[in-house]
């Protein structure tokens, strides 16, 4: 049976691949739980020290499949009751997104294809995204006449403001990949024959940083655009406070002194 996510770790990167792309890599029940389930690893593991989400095929994820979903409870026959769809999401699209906007290492998107619905939110979630020149990104969802989900409405203005963000959600047209880096939904642009080694290349640099510093950062620049200015300047302390504990700051400022390149473990 063909493993629908592969994953391996290669100088200290996880990568993470969708591995359906007989259907664009519409991500199915049990995909979306190994890959939450990769990233909370990817946490607790020292050796690794960034992540990549990828994807085969001509698609980054087409979206949500449901057709393989266990059910989300209801009445008798299967009858949906209020609160079904909300659980469904909160513990579906909702878990996915979350788990890589806090993963304590830095995650990196290769979007080698149309990113469409959950799937467009899923690379826009991650850290950085580098994008195939065939990419696309669809905010799909009003052409089935749906709300978005899997935290559409919350990054999508945080990256592009709320009118450029209303204009994609409410039309649905897609974004080509030089658009989206126009837009700022995509940091780079890069013929698809070097996705992969541009991705490694970013990942294995990110690998070779002072981990627990990147973690503190990424936490600050998330946390920074749902607050004030006194809980950001408060969090810059605390954070920084704890950084001066680990290795890799020592290290960092002993190389500083000593005028070399700092050699960072990670710790």
């Amino acid at each position: 049976m063909t493993e629908e996510v592969l994953h391996r770790i290669e100088s200290g990167v996880s990568w993470i691949t969708l591995n359906r792309p007989e259907a664009m890599n519409a991500v199915t029940w049990d995909q979306r739980e190994r890959v939450i389930g990769l990233l909370g690893e990817a946490s607790a593991d020292p050796g690794v020290r960034a992540v990549v989400v990828t994807a085969t095929g001509k698609g980054f994820c087409a979206g949500a499949d449901l057709r393989g979903s266990p059910s989300t409870g209801g009445g008798a026959g299967g009858e949906r009751i209020a609160g079904d769809v909300a659980r469904m999401i909160r513990l579906g699209a909702q878990r996915l997104i979350t788990a890589v906007l806090d993963c304590e290492k830095p995650v990196l998107a290769a979007v080698n294809g149309t990113a469409a619905g959950i799937g467009a939110h899923l690379a826009l979630a991650c850290d950085l995204v580098i994008a195939a020149e065939s990419a696309r990104f669809i905010e799909v969802f009003v052409r089935r006449g749906l709300v978005p989900d899997g935290g559409g409405a919350y990054l999508l203005p945080r990256l592009v403001g709320p009118q450029k963000a209303k204009e994609l959600m409410f039309f649905g047209d897609a974004v080509p990949a030089a658009e989206a880096e126009r837009l700022g939904l995509v940091n780079r642009v890069v013929p698809g024959e070097e996705l992969e080694a541009t991705a490694r290349e970013w990942a294995e640099r990110l690998a070779q940083g002072p981990t627990r510093a990147l973690a503190l950062t990424k936490q600050l620049v998330n946390a920074s655009l749902d607050g004030g200015r006194a809980a950001a300047l408060a969090a810059e302390a605390t954070a920084q406070e704890i950084n001066m504990t680990t290795a890799d700051a020592n290290e960092g400022v002993a190389s500083f002194v000593e005028r070399r390149s700092p050699k960072y473990l990670g710790r």
